[in-house]
């Protein structure tokens, strides 16, 4: 087989690299033969993609073992659930649902406190969204936080977001935690979305969901920063609102804003 010319190189880069084609059969040896440095380059390069995709398809097997076993005793849609927004002053929180396919596996999916790129998982989001069998957001309002507690809040917009599903569930897995009224079976995963690819799935419909509110609100008031630390008690956050005063979306049963409201500091209790 004649080795790539030395233009050819490039368009193998290219091909196989930077768009993510196929490596065809036999190009590998045929690398190995070649004793040019660019042809090296590129086989210790192909090599380590190939590497990465491996360990990256055992990551991504690892974290279905609980839906492959669901699947296997007979659950065909099952649901994973997660919610973001517990922790800020600020906001609604949000909780996310879906039912992913049999066997299905989206690269860089994860735990998505570990995805740390906000363009990263807006990218996950839209692939959820779009292959997903089913998929759903529920929200609790921050009315709904100061009345309930927030621990109780978060379960309530977890409850929506399963209810607002296209596809009933046969099961669902939640984060560290179980989902009063819902009807399905369901298991409660401690660090559910690191643990299972449908918690991380929902868990990326929320944070996102939660995200571009939060970006919208910033747009709305500005000088409070809500774009940048998503109304989580920051230092800036913290100085805003004593700069600037406390808006009708904080959470007045949070001890910092009723601290700057003068109603002392005592939080509502979590659980």
């Amino acid at each position: 087989m004649p080795r790539p010319r030395a233009g050819s190189l490039t368009e193998l880069r290219r091909r196989h690299l930077t768009e993510g084609a196929a490596v065809p059969s036999g190009l590998l040896k045929q690398l190995e033969g070649d004793p040019r440095a660019g042809a090296q380059q590129l086989l210790a390069a192909l090599l380590r993609k190939q590497a990465d995709n491996r360990a990256e398809g055992q990551r991504l097997r690892h974290m279905l073992k609980f839906e492959t076993g669901l699947w296997a005793e007979g659950h065909r849609h099952v649901a994973g659930v997660d919610e973001a927004g517990m922790a800020p002053l600020a906001g609604p929180v949000c909780a996310g649902a879906a039912i992913l396919p049999h066997g299905y596996k989206l690269k860089g999916l994860d735990d998505s406190k570990k995805i740390l790129n906000e363009a990263t998982r807006e990218t996950l989001a839209e692939a959820i969204k779009r292959d997903a069998l089913a998929w759903a957001v529920g929200w609790a309002e921050v009315p709904e936080i100061d009345t309930l507690n927030i621990y109780h809040a978060g379960l309530l917009a977890m409850r929506r977001a399963v209810e607002g599903l296209a596809l009933k569930p046969d099961y669902v897995l939640v984060d560290a935690r179980t989902i009063p009224g819902i009807e399905a079976p369901q298991r409660g995963i401690i660090k559910g979305d690191a643990q299972s690819l449908s918690i991380a799935a929902g868990a990326i419909l929320a944070k996102t969901t939660r995200d571009r509110l939060m970006n919208e609100l910033d747009r709305r008031h500005p000088g409070y920063g809500f774009a940048s630390h998503k109304g989580y008690p920051t230092p800036v956050h913290l100085a805003a609102i004593e700069r600037l005063g406390v808006l009708d979306f904080h959470r007045r049963s949070f001890a910092p804003v009723r601290r700057a409201l003068g109603l002392g500091s005592q939080q509502t209790e979590l659980f």
